[in-house]
């Protein structure tokens, strides 16, 4: 079954054709439309998303920023019925004892609807990036050419208890012109079917396809592997979770993949860091907000930094239960409440209130202990001795590298890039923060006055 999202997008004032009509907020099953078989049904949606995507794809920048300030409103007017759906899925998680860490993920209340309606105007603001020229030339012959960034297609994504990444992607894909199939996992079913029917009437009011915005939650566990084997009729596929979901997806997916991370995050603080900024880095990096992943999981100090004992002191009065080893340990005052660390909590990205704390004799040992148990998030140094802060930029290998700066920037936002569909960890084609440009690729343009190879 494929909609009839077949008419033209050429200017701003024509009519798109609205897909299916299948709002998730008022309307009919998923199942209802497309059949109860997960692979059928995935499999029609995504060739509804590929009418969609072209359709998107020839939409002028005016044209899906107003699609995206017109999400952005809806967002804020119906704050009431997406906090009750997200009460829901909270009363749910806690009865099913979910982790602190996916409760607060889970978690909106009126500050975070605001935000996530602020991130959809801050995309509408920044540049189109589709069509803009990455290199062009006229080559010796005459031909000229020009490589040109263009819409993925269709994207899948793969996620759980986040509802702002509900509204991150399909805003980021909206953007690039790219239709995408969302699954964000029965912790936020609730949360996501009101976000999802929010944003596909919002398509509907501009006159986008509203298939460029689809939900397979319905399907569940079965669905999201038929994303995962829908080789040809997805283009990429985006997980964003915890280690298991992210490994089930990198090793089971016969879709293109780009990997986003886990955050085995480490903050190491150098002989000649001074103290404030020591201190009041390492208290961000770990507490501003546990449950994400750039947050920091292990703290390694330099056994000549002379007010280690401040720093731990400092982590200890914020709440953070440190794990220890033996030498910072010899840190704390008689008496104060730790764990003696293990290789186990060097590899732990505990998302709480937990801290691995290492000294170290030299830079050399920060660098060796950060390369065996990475995941190639961020890492960050703190420092005055340009020399190391170099060697530390260049030596790592990771998507981010912070000096003198807590490891919480490694976020889209921060950095300029308006929301983020994840950081990606991997090396190919996007490293980091992914945002609009990251969901494009490139496609080059080649005009002749009837060339002919010789």
């Amino acid at each position: 079954m494929t909609s009839a999202a077949h008419e033209s997008v050429t200017t701003d004032n024509e009519t798109a054709d609205r897909g299916t009509g299948r709002a998730i907020v008022t309307d009919t099953s998923v199942k209802a439309t497309f059949g109860d078989d997960p692979v059928a049904g995935v499999e029609a949606m995504a060739d509804d998303a590929r009418v969609a995507a072209r359709a998107l794809g020839r939409a002028t920048r005016a044209w899906k920023d107003r699609a995206l300030l017109t999400i952005a409103d809806r967002i804020e007017h119906k704050q009431d019925v997406i906090l009750a759906a997200n009460a829901k899925d909270l009363e749910r998680g806690r009865v099913e004892g979910i982790s602190e860490a996916l409760l607060d993920r889970l978690k909106l209340d009126a500050a975070r609807v605001v935000a996530l309606a602020d991130s959809l105007r801050e995309l509408a603001a920044l540049p189109d990036p589709v069509g803009s020229v990455v290199r062009g030339r006229t080559l010796p012959n005459g031909l000229r050419m020009r490589q040109v960034r263009v819409p993925m297609g269709v994207v899948g994504a793969i996620y759980e208890a986040r509802p702002n990444v509900t509204v991150d992607i399909a805003g980021i894909a909206l953007k690039s012109g790219n239709a995408v199939l969302l699954r964000g996992g029965s912790a936020a079913e609730e949360s996501n079917r009101a976000l999802v029917g929010i944003i596909r009437d919002s398509l509907s009011d501009v006159k986008l396809p509203m298939d460029c915005v689809q939900s397979i939650d319905e399907y569940g566990r079965e669905g999201a592997n038929a994303l995962m084997a829908a080789r040809g009729k997805v283009d990429v596929l985006i997980p964003r979770g915890g280690h298991g979901l992210i490994q089930s997806v990198v090793q089971n997916a016969k879709v293109p993949v780009i990997e986003t991370g886990e955050g085995n995050v480490h903050l190491f603080v150098d002989a000649s860091a001074p103290k404030d900024m020591a201190v009041k880095i390492a208290v961000n990096a770990k507490t501003h907000r546990t449950s994400t992943c750039n947050t920091t999981e292990t703290l390694l100090m330099h056994s000549g930094f002379p007010h280690g004992a401040a720093v731990l002191a400092a982590l200890d009065k914020a709440g953070v239960t440190l794990h220890v080893d033996e030498r910072a340990e010899q840190l704390l005052p008689a008496g104060r409440q730790h764990l003696r660390a293990t290789d186990e909590d060097w590899g732990t990205e505990y998302l709480s209130m937990d801290l691995a704390v290492k000294i170290v004799d030299d830079l050399d040992e920060a660098l060796a202990h950060i390369e065996r148990w990475t995941t190639r998030h961020t890492e960050a140094i703190v420092t005055n001795d340009l020399a190391n802060a170099e060697r530390f930029t260049a030596e790592i290998d990771a998507a981010a590298v912070m000096v003198n700066a807590s490891t919480r920037f490694t976020d889209g936002q921060q950095l300029g890039l308006g929301a983020e569909i994840g950081i990606s960890t991997q090396k190919m084609h996007a490293r980091g923060p992914m945002g609009l440009e990251e969901l494009t690729t490139t496609k080059w343009i080649v005009q002749g006055d009837g060339h002919i190879r010789a």
